[in-house]
């Protein structure tokens, strides 16, 4: 829901300080980053294998592509943090060097973010990709990625796109279900009603907005196109994030609201 915020992606900003090793000769044992399709990464981390030598070098690149993308979010995302510590673990095998460069430069070509803003309404984003996670097992590396959009035909460009680089990569992609687009209509009955309801209960105006998220309504019209919909609830701050929360207080206004809905929907139905 969040993506329009243009906060960091800790993938790519991991992705952008490992690019600034090519010169150096490393090799990467471990990637991680994110866990849910849904959520934008905060963090990522990769332990990597260095030369001694090399090590006060890179510290001072690091410091550097910190600073330069600390700078690049300030407005969006403050508080860009790039650590490199030394840890005691041992790895019983790492990484190619050739297969680190692969995994790289698949991570950088891959598109985040928004792709096509609505045509229809304002403001609104029609169409994203999500470099959702990243892990490694044993001598895999596992990259999920989530594409969205209120338009079908979009969606399934934009990942035909993302399909395109793995490919290119030599990887092995797998197609999981995800939710269909489900586009806006500000004709509904079912709207109307709901709007005609929260102004005799709370005596004003609703906010109606259309909002980039994968929404169960998107499978139920899939199920049975035409039905009429509309997605409402309480106040969700955070969606999708460690600090994901809910207003208490919006709790029992939407419990207040979908009773009144139920009862106008009846009394239409009965007369």
């Amino acid at each position: 829901m969040d993506i329009n915020q243009g906060r960091a992606n800790g993938i790519k900003i991991l992705t952008r300080a490992l690019v600034h090793l090519s010169k150096f000769d490393y090799r990467i044992a471990k990637l991680d980053g994110g866990s849910l399709r849904n959520a934008i990464p905060r963090e990522a981390e990769a332990i990597i294998f260095l030369k001694d030598s090399d090590v006060k070098d890179i510290e001072k690149i690091i410091k550097d592509v910190e600073k330069t993308l600390a700078n690049e979010f300030k407005a969006s995302d403050s508080g860009v943090k790039i650590n490199l510590s030394k840890i005691d673990q041992t790895f019983s095998k790492v990484f190619t060097r050739k297969f680190s460069d692969k995994v790289v430069n698949t991570l950088l070509a891959l598109p985040h973010g928004i792709i096509m803003i609505s045509r229809d309404i304002p403001d609104l984003v029609e169409t994203s990709t999500n470099l959702a996670s990243i892990k490694t097992d044993n001598d895999k590396v596992m990259i999920g990625t989530s594409q969205r959009s209120s338009v079908e035909s979009a969606k399934k460009y934009i990942a035909q796109s993302v399909r395109s680089i793995f490919s290119l990569a030599g990887a092995d992609i797998e197609k999981t279900d995800g939710y269909p687009g489900w586009k806006p209509n500000m004709d509904s009955n079912i709207l109307k009603i709901s709007k005609d309801v929260f102004k005799n209960l709370f005596k004003k105006e609703p906010k109606i907005k259309a909002i980039h998220a994968g929404l169960e309504c998107g499978i139920l019209e899939g199920k049975n196109p035409g039905l009429d919909m509309i997605s409402f609830g309480p106040t969700i701050m955070g969606a999708h994030s460690p600090d994901e929360r809910v207003n208490i207080e919006t709790v029992e206004k939407f419990y207040s609201l979908l009773k009144g809905i139920l009862k106008e929907l009846a009394e239409q139905r009965v007369n």
